[in-house]
C-alpha cells in the first residue's frame, strides 16, 4: 500500500511540475492574445485581466493589416520556408544516405565535420556571407534569405541516424531490381524516414519563419520582408504606442506555427526520439 502511495505521489508531483512549467511557458502567449483584443485604455490598468471590458479585437486586427502589408510578409515567409525546406531535403537526403549506407574512405571523418558544423552559430558566418552576397549582387533578393540555410547539418545528422535503421538487405534488393542509388534514396530511404522528415520540416519552418537575424542584415526592400522583419514596422515614436495592432500582428504570425505543431506533434516527437535507434 505504501509503495502505491509513493508511486501515486510521485506521479502527481511529476504532473504538477509539468502543468506548472506549461502554464509558465504559455502565459506570454495568453497575455499576447488578451492584449490583441483590448482597447488602448486597458493596456496599463493596475489589475490584471485576461478578458477586456470592451472587445476591441476587430479594430486591432484590422489596423494590423492597414499599418503594414502583413499578408505580403506572410506570403514571403511561406515562400522562403517552403523553398528552404525543399533544398535542405534535396541536399541532406543523399548526403545522409552516403554517410549511413555507402562505404568509402573518410566517411567517419566527414560525419565528424557534420557534427562540428552543428556547433557553429549562424552569427559567426554573418560578415563573410554579407560580404560575399554584396560582391555578387545578391543583397535584397529571395536567394539571400534561402541560400544561407539550404544546407542543414542537423537534417543530415537526423536522416543519417534514421537511414542506419533501414536493413541493408532492402537496399541490396533494390539494387538487384535495377534502382540507382538516387532512386533508392527518394523511393525507399526517404519514405521510410518520414518521422524524421516531419521533424526536420517543423524545425526548419519554425526557424525560417521566426528568423529575424538574416532578414535584418540582408533585406531592405519592403516587398521581400518576412513576418518578423515586417513586425518591426510597428516600432517608432508614432507606431510604438499601438500595442493592440502590434499584438494582433504577433498573434497572426505565430498562429500558423502553433496549428502546424499541434497537427504534427506526434510525428515530430517520434522523429526526434527514434533518431538514435539502430
Amino acid at each position: 500500500m505504501s509503495a502505491r502511495l509513493r508511486s501515486l505521489s510521485g506521479l502527481c508531483a511529476r504532473h504538477g511540475f509539468l502543468i506548472a512549467t506549461s502554464l509558465f511557458i504559455l502565459a506570454p502567449f495568453v497575455w499576447m492574445v488578451s492584449l490583441s483584443v483590448k482597447p488602448p485604455g486597458e493596456f496599463f490598468q493596475p489589475d490584471v485581466r485576461l478578458l477586456p471590458n470592451e472587445f476591441y479585437g476587430l479594430a486591432n486586427y484590422g489596423e494590423a493589416f492597414e499599418r503594414t502589408p502583413l499578408l505580403r510578409f506572410m506570403i514571403n515567409g511561406v515562400l522562403v520556408c517552403a523553398t528552404t525546406l525543399v533544398l535542405q531535403l534535396a541536399i541532406a537526403a543523399p548526403a545522409a544516405y552516403a554517410l549511413a549506407k555507402l562505404r568509402f574512405r573518410a566517411r567517419e571523418a566527414l560525419f565528424g565535420l557534420v557534427l562540428i558544423c552543428l556547433l557553429i552559430p549562424n552569427q559567426v558566418l554573418a560578415i563573410p556571407i554579407f560580404v560575399m552576397f554584396s560582391h555578387v549582387g545578391m543583397l535584397d533578393t529571395f536567394p539571400a534569405l534561402i541560400v544561407p540555410a539550404m544546407v542543414s547539418p542537423f537534417a543530415i545528422f537526423l536522416l543519417r541516424q534514421f537511414f542506419k535503421t533501414v536493413p541493408d538487405d532492402l537496399i541490396h534488393a533494390a539494387r538487384l531490381d535495377g534502382l540507382s542509388e538516387l532512386s533508392i534514396v527518394w523511393r525507399i530511404m526517404l519514405p521510410s524516414a518520414m518521422p524524421a522528415v516531419i521533424a526536420i520540416a517543423l524545425l526548419s519552418i519554425v526557424g525560417r519563419w521566426n528568423d529575424l537575424f538574416w532578414p535584418l542584415i540582408l533585406i531592405k526592400d519592403e516587398s521581400l520582408m518576412t513576418p518578423p522583419l515586417g513586425i518591426l514596422h510597428f516600432r517608432g515614436e508614432e507606431a510604438g504606442s499601438a500595442y493592440g495592432p502590434l499584438m494582433a500582428a504577433a498573434v497572426i504570425v505565430v498562429a500558423p506555427l502553433i496549428v502546424m505543431f499541434l497537427l504534427l506533434q506526434r510525428r515530430f516527437v517520434e522523429g526526434v526520439t527514434m533518431s538514435g535507434l539502430k
